[in-house]
């Protein structure tokens, strides 16, 4: 699979706080650690990029919060990067500033996803977000000034306390900035976080109307001219967030940093999510501790049913018909949840409000 791959993923962990409902591989605070990790990063580059193909087609920078790390470390991290058509950096709204934004413009990065949740603030309160609904419009215009054309808003809906009334207005002041993504995703309660302590019987009790308040956003979205390609994203015309349709389409990608993913022809591994065993295997030369599965063909076939039904474009039938359980397409059919058309099989309006639960129904018992 050398030089095969054209999606890269790096994990920058460090974060201000962690947020009660957060599950992701984070660390609070480590100024002091994160020269130390862009260094670890950059030699992990150097030891697995091979499998990068030329011309890299998107570089996406996570978190964590990217932009929490320390500007020299990061900068130094995004000038190491190779090119791509595509370059994303995560960014919490608090951290944008003039001399951010200019630092990822002279960098290549040309997408900045932020991750707003809400303009709420007794609604920001509850998920422990450190930015204010000022912070997120100041972020938009210092981004904007800085000549960013492509900019995408992270929102959740479901967030305790949240009404209909509380969810229109926060689709109204999205809209009002004018982002070219949205992604809109509902409140999980993951397990093991304080947020389910604290919350996930609540979440629990109003898990019914949640299709409901899904349906709000979609019928907003779309009535704004966003198109809904992606059971969670919106986007304006051409703005698909490229990296993440790799994923949804089954591509190839490479991960880097503790926590990160990769997946590489029939090979999937983990990076452990210890800094300082991270750390000490690549100073000396060695790949990090890992996790690896292979992959064989069914569980393969099986991702590709799953992840592209979240697709509004048909999925073809001949890719992934051995995954498919004949009866249940039947009775997904009848019950006008999925369609097969010119060769592709796609999910209908209806059946992509039930999403996964269709997408379940359909596949082979493993």
């Amino acid at each position: 699979m050398s030089g095969a791959v054209s999606h890269l993923y790096v994990h920058l962990p460090f974060c201000a706080h962690r947020c009660g409902y957060c599950d992701f591989v984070t660390l609070v605070g480590r100024a002091g650690s994160h020269d130390a990790y862009v260094d670890a990063v950059l030699a992990e580059l150097s030891l697995e990029g091979g499998v990068l193909g030329s011309p890299v087609e998107t570089v996406f920078v996570g978190g964590g919060t990217p932009t929490y790390t320390d500007a020299g470390a990061l900068e130094r991290l995004l000038a190491a990067l190779p090119d791509a058509a595509e370059v994303t950096v995560e960014a919490n709204p608090e951290t944008v500033t003039p001399e951010l934004a200019r630092l990822l413009s002279r960098n290549r990065v040309n997408r900045v996803s932020l991750g707003a949740q809400s303009f709420n603030t007794a609604l920001l309160a509850v998920l422990e977000r450190r930015a204010q609904p000022s912070d997120i419009r100041r972020s938009m215009h210092v981004l904007r000034d800085a000549g960013f054309e492509n900019i995408s808003l992270d929102l959740l809906y479901g967030i305790p306390g949240q009404t209909p009334a509380d969810l229109d207005a926060d689709i109204e002041a999205a809209l009002a900035l004018e982002p070219e993504h949205v992604s809109y995703y509902e409140l999980e309660a993951k397990p093991g976080t304080r947020f389910t302590h604290a919350h996930g019987a609540e979440l629990g009790r109003q898990a019914e109307a949640m299709e409901i308040y899904f349906e709000r956003v979609v019928d907003a979205l779309v009535g704004a001219g966003y198109r809904w390609y992606e059971t969670a994203n919106f986007c304006r015309p051409g703005r698909e967030a490229r990296h993440n349709l790799g994923y949804w389409l089954g591509r190839d990608y490479l991960g880097l940093g503790i926590g990160a993913v990769s997946t590489v022809g029939a090979r999937r591994w983990r990076n452990a999510p210890s800094l300082a065993r991270y750390a000490a295997a690549l100073a000396a030369g060695e790949a990090p501790p890992r996790e690896v599965e292979e992959l064989d063909r069914e569980t393969k076939l099986r991702e590709r049913l799953m992840l592209g039904l979240r697709l509004d474009r048909p999925l073809p039938f001949r890719e992934v018909e051995e995954a498919v359980e004949p009866d249940a397409l039947a009775r997904a059919e009848s019950l006008g949840l999925a369609v097969r058309r010119d060769g592709g099989l796609a999910l209908t309006e209806r059946g992509r409000y039930l999403g996964g639960a269709v997408t379940a129904e359909l596949m082979t018992a493993p």
